[in-house]
């Protein structure tokens, strides 16, 4: 077995863990395309000629565009935030105010990768204005991910990165490309519903279209299409029109405690 591959972002719903499970399900095809790139796992452990990714979260893609252009570059400025006097709660804070107001591209890819290594558990999250807005998170030493940095920029070759609407990601697909999202999940309770990282809520109502355009361009365009989600008695029914359905039981990433990081289910379903 290849060895995996793992992004150089810490992700809440990462899929590193599922990567084998759904590149395993992923049929064939010239290109793939991924409406909720995320830290790019399901990216990093396939193998298609050509992809095209899309996130919803603008300096997400900001930052892949930058590696993707400029790699040796950016890797050694970005490690010249992962030292001893960057990793207290006010330099934290201060850079998190200075991304907040700047517009500058370049410094912001920097610091989103600072703030993501720095920040509370990984998290991506923005308040109503926009502001990136995750605690510090008292790390002793963050990880400086520099090998991992120089493998995604090695295969962004491959990629082109967008950002846009799920659907208008899904117009981009034709017969022989393969779809994979990976939506903001159904929350499990009213409580966990951490669906709002890019400022836009994620509700049911874009869940159940999802799983309409899916059918859709499986159907039109005899386009593949692979989601992922929690597996409850509500998923199940708006994907009851999926020819093929796999529930797997995998262990939470974002919980405060590791004790209380219980296995639950999820769903991969398959429109072909």
């Amino acid at each position: 077995m290849s060895k995996k591959n793992r992004a150089f972002l810490k992700w809440a719903g990462g899929k590193y863990g599922l990567s084998d499970v759904i590149a395993k399900m992923l049929p064939k095809g010239d290109c793939l395309i991924e409406p909720f790139v995320g830290a790019g796992s399901v990216f990093l452990n396939t193998d298609y000629s050509r992809y095209v990714l899309n996130d919803i979260n603008k300096d997400l893609i900001n930052l892949y565009q930058i590696l993707q252009v400029k790699p040796d570059t950016f890797i050694h400025d970005a490690r010249k935030f992962f030292s001893a006097e960057n990793n207290e709660s006010d330099t934290y804070y201060q850079l998190r105010k200075e991304f907040n107001e700047s517009k500058d591209r370049y410094f912001r890819s920097l610091i989103f990768l600072y703030m993501n290594r720095h920040g509370y558990n990984g998290l991506c999250r923005y308040n109503k204005s926009g502001g990136y807005n995750v605690p510090f998170g008292k790390y002793k030493r963050p990880y400086f991910p520099e090998a991992e940095l120089n493998f995604f920029a090695a295969k962004a070759e491959k990629a082109t990165f967008v950002c846009e609407g799920y659907r208008d990601t899904f117009a981009r697909a034709k017969d022989s490309d393969v779809i994979y999202c990976d939506p903001p999940y159904v929350p499990l309770s009213k409580t966990a519903s951490f669906t709002s990282y890019a400022g836009n809520g994620f509700g049911l109502d874009e869940q159940a279209d999802l799983a309409n355009v899916a059918e859709e361009v499986s159907s039109e365009k005899s386009t593949p299409v692979l989601i992922s989600n929690h597996d409850t008695i509500w998923t199940r029914k708006i994907y009851q029109y999926a020819s093929k359905t796999k529930s797997i039981k995998v262990a939470r990433t974002i919980s405060q405690t590791a004790t209380k990081r219980k296995k639950v289910a999820e769903l991969l379903v398959l429109y072909k």
